[in-house]
């Protein structure tokens, strides 16, 4: 797989969508790993007033014409812009490309508008096919082992980091955003029967070591719960890419 598929990108579009309060005055959008501007175009055709900006680590890649690349490398650089200027800013399949994730959501915190959206897509490595292929060959889907270098830092040869859902969400409450939502960019129907299979098996022996986190190990609490119980839901189980959203609060001062 190179680059976002359809499937992701149209759901990252309708999650934006729907994430956004209505307003009549311009939006502006930032995109992390732009690549070829797809999501920039599909968003422009949603919502017309939608003011986008591109950054990725070459503008080679982009084929929007006119349309601006800001570069940076995130594993060394910030991002090149001001505090709590995007009412939305997506990151879809990158981070699993990144040497630190929470270095760069601390950042997309810094550059969002209070009130406004995040959105970033990974590979599913808590789907059953993913923890199959773990179980058996000891890499998650859409991961494998890594050759000494690669040029190609957009494509799977790239992926570094496999985060999960819980993970994901950690770091992004960890940084100060709320209103987490999980979506998936489709269910991977082919692994159905492997879902009616272990179901049993996942049920029980999930309650079970749940059960100890609570009573004996203490690291499941009020805080967490939420997360914790959509780790073995249809969507995780199912999913093949996860699409995370989440809210910069709005801070009243009284």
């Amino acid at each position: 797989m190179a680059l976002s598929t359809d499937k992701i990108l149209n759901a990252t579009v309708k999650l934006a969508l729907s994430s956004l309060a209505p307003q009549t005055g311009s939006l502006n959008h930032l995109d992390i790993g732009s690549g070829t501007g797809a999501l920039i175009s599909l968003l422009k055709e949603k919502c017309s007033h939608i003011q986008s900006t591109a950054c990725d680590y070459t503008d080679e890649l982009m084929k929007i014409p006119g349309q601006k690349v800001d570069i940076a490398d995130l594993n060394y650089q910030p991002l090149p812009y001001n505090a709590n200027y995007f009412d939305l800013v997506t990151c879809t399949e990158v981070i699993e490309h990144l040497e630190n994730h929470r270095k760069l959501i601390r950042e997309i915190f810094f550059v969002t508008k209070p009130g406004g959206t995040v959105i970033f897509t990974t590979p599913n490595v808590l789907s059953i096919k993913s923890r199959i292929r773990y179980l058996f060959f000891g890499f998650a889907n859409l991961f494998g082992p890594l050759p000494d270098s690669t040029t190609e830092k957009f494509s799977t040869v790239g992926h570094i980091t496999p985060v999960s859902f819980f993970y994901l969400s950690h770091a992004l409450a960890e940084t100060g955003f709320s209103d987490i939502k999980l979506e998936i960019d489709k269910p991977q129907r082919s692994t159905i029967p492997n879902l009616v299979l272990l179901w049993p098996i996942i049920a029980f022996f999930g309650y079970f070591a749940k059960r100890k986190e609570i009573r004996k190990f203490k690291t499941i609490d009020h805080s967490n719960q939420a997360i914790i119980e959509k780790i073995n839901n249809i969507k995780v189980l199912l999913g093949r890419t996860i699409i995370v959203a989440a809210k910069k609060p709005v801070i009243t001062i009284q």
